[in-house]
């Protein structure tokens, strides 16, 4: 691959943008930590929105993108695609509660939601168990990915890569904050998308690729198109499909796809100006993350089968990168190798820009709970906002320096995908239901959290995966662990919730007279507060989650319909994609008189 004088242009002209951005607003980041971690609150709906969808476009999604198609076709996606289920619920349902209860970070919910030490407990631990370990583990298989980029297309040495790549980001994200992140995420998303939508229009018309037509037509990519599984084949349709789409989205908590939202997309809810702020944001979000974007990598990863039909021919085509790298993900950097000068470039900017993006926002959001959820809480209570925003920028780095080290010891992204659902399984019903449930208590979340995590490593380390699911392991994930870690954890924490003392009088009456979550998973809270002649119910106004649930609907038919409409457009069937159009036309129009319902519901 040769790198010519513009190519270098672009990309040392991308980092001194975002340099500048970083050290611009630095000064304006650093007044307060809630300048630094949440911009004041002040942020509108489209500036977030964009920022969400620039940090999912991180240099291990196209990675993971083509590994699934590789591996299992386009319906591979399924194993992803089924989180906007719970993508949608978050923006007409849960969006608006989260911007309403005004905490600087999602985990200081636990304090206003339950009470007693094993709320203070659940807020510090899963400050360092998610802003520490699930964050380290997350940005060291974007950096792996990074590495496996620097080492197909420039040749670089892991660790070459890891400091150049890492170093930049950095000082950015530790000088701007969350204010420099999410401007430059404007920056990022517009060149990200560029470098995307550009390397995969040439790469599928390259002479030995042949375009569209012959993609489709070559005898390694027939059977790989398919949106569906194979409806003739049982175990496909239930482990691809089924499982996801009926189980998945609601029972895993995994980075970025939280039932009820949380993580890095709560952050970004919270620093919205107002509550339909954060819904516009969210809504924007998911329009472009699952109906559009997913469709450049997809292209590239079909094409690459042509070019690369297994493992083998990458490994010949590029014979010095380390043995414990190669896998079918290395097929996108694979194919990027044969872009020209300019658009090389390009890519390698938008490739830069999606690490970045990702990484940086990472770094604030894992800092911000170290900095409110451990620091304050734990090591320092009458912290200074100065202490808390250089506490910040400490953690920011060695955050940054814990990932770099992980990265290294790494080898595929998959597995790290796999690990996260594992991890998060049958604890997603809980994030949904403790804002309309007053039973759930602290205890349903430790049981919940500890025991998924001890199952995902019995049978990640001991013979009981080969007992009780057989030794075939490799779908993606193992779909038969997912129900069955989800169905225990839920046993455990239903026990746990009926067995412990539910959340004290006081506890439950303030959550409720400052979230107003209605419904009659409070109706007992009510009437005893009623009975006390205690006033916790602020409105009369009708209950506004059946229509959120029915946006849902909605805007999931709308989404999905986009996203199979371009697929099908693109593969030339022309009569489905015509159909699928005039159903994303018509459930939008019904979710716009859906969504006038419910914005009078919003102050």
């Amino acid at each position: 691959m040769d790198i010519q004088t513009l190519d270098y242009f672009i990309i040392f002209g991308f980092f001194a943008i975002v340099l500048f951005i970083g050290v611009y607003v630095s000064k304006k980041s650093g007044k307060s930590s809630s300048e630094y971690f949440l911009s004041g609150r002040t942020m509108p709906w489209w500036l977030l929105g964009l920022s969400m969808v620039a940090t999912t476009f991180s240099t291990d999604t196209p990675n993971l993108v083509t590994d699934l198609v590789r591996s299992n076709g386009v319906s591979g996606n399924w194993g992803w695609w089924c989180f906007l289920v719970t993508g949608m619920l978050t923006v007409f349902v849960y969006a608006k509660l989260w911007r309403k209860s005004n905490v600087k970070t999602d985990l200081e919910f636990y304090e206003i939601r339950y009470g007693g030490k094993a709320a203070s407990f659940l807020r510090k631990f899963r400050a360092i168990y998610l802003g520490v370990i699930f964050n380290v583990i997350t940005m060291s298989a974007v950096t792996l990915a990074a590495i496996k980029i620097g080492g197909v297309m420039l040749g670089l040495e892991p660790w070459v890569t890891v400091v150049a790549a890492g170093l930049i980001t950095v000082i950015f994200s530790a000088l701007g904050g969350f204010k420099g992140v999410v401007y430059s995420d404007f920056l990022l998303f517009f060149v990200a998308m560029a470098g995307a939508i550009g390397a995969a229009y040439y790469l599928v018309n390259l002479p030995e690729v042949g375009g569209i037509q012959a993609i489709i037509d070559n005898e390694n990519v027939k059977d790989k198109i398919s949106i569906l599984p194979d409806l003739s084949d049982t175990k496909a349709v239930i482990t691809i499909l089924v499982i996801p789409l009926a189980v998945q989205w609601w029972s895993s908590w995994y980075p970025g796809g939280e039932p009820g939202g949380g993580g890095y997309i709560a952050q970004r809810m919270l620093a919205a100006k107002n509550e339909n702020h954060a819904i516009g944001a969210t809504f924007f979000f998911n329009i472009m993350h699952y109906a559009l974007r997913p469709w450049p990598w997809i292209l590239v990863a079909l094409a690459s089968l042509v070019v690369y039909p297994d493992v083998a021919s990458i490994h010949e085509a590029f014979p010095n990168v380390a043995a414990d790298k190669l896998g079918h993900d290395l097929a996108y950097s694979a194919m990027l190798t044969k872009l020209p000068s300019g658009l090389l470039g390009l890519v390698l900017a938008s490739l830069v820009a999606a690490y970045m993006s990702t990484i940086s926002t990472q770094l604030n959001w894992g800092s911000s709970y170290i900095v409110y959820d451990f620091y304050k809480q734990q090591v320092n209570p009458d912290a200074t906002e100065k202490q808390m925003v250089a506490v910040g920028r400490l953690s920011t780095v060695v955050l940054m320096l814990l990932s770099a080290f992980l990265a290294l010891a790494m080898q595929n992204a998959m597995g790290i995908f796999n690990l996260l659902l594992s991890f998060g399984a049958g604890t997603g019903l809980i994030f949904i239901l403790r804002w309309f449930w007053w039973r759930i208590n602290a205890w349903s979340e430790i049981t919940a959290m500890f025991s998924s995590g001890i199952l995902a490593i019995l049978l990640e380390t001991t013979s009981l995966r080969d007992v009780l699911f057989g030794a075939e392991a490799g779908v993606l994930p193992e779909w038969g662990e997912l129900p069955f870690i989800m169905a225990i954890t839920t046993i455990i924490w239903l026990t746990a919730t009926f067995v412990t003392q539910p959340e004290t009088k006081e506890v439950l009456r303030s959550f409720y007279r400052r979230i107003q979550p209605g419904g009659p998973g409070w109706a007992k809270v009510v009437h005893e507060a009623q009975a006390d002649n205690v006033h916790i119910v602020e409105s009369n106004e009708k209950w506004s989650v059946p229509s959120g649930i029915t946006a849902m609907l909605l805007g999931v038919v709308l989404i999905y319909s986009i996203m199979f409409a371009t697929g099908y457009w693109i593969y030339g069937e022309t009569v489905l994609a015509s159909i699928l159009t005039g159903v994303a036309a018509i459930s939008g129009i019904l979710l716009v008189k859906v969504w006038n319902r419910i914005k009078e519901t919003i102050l």
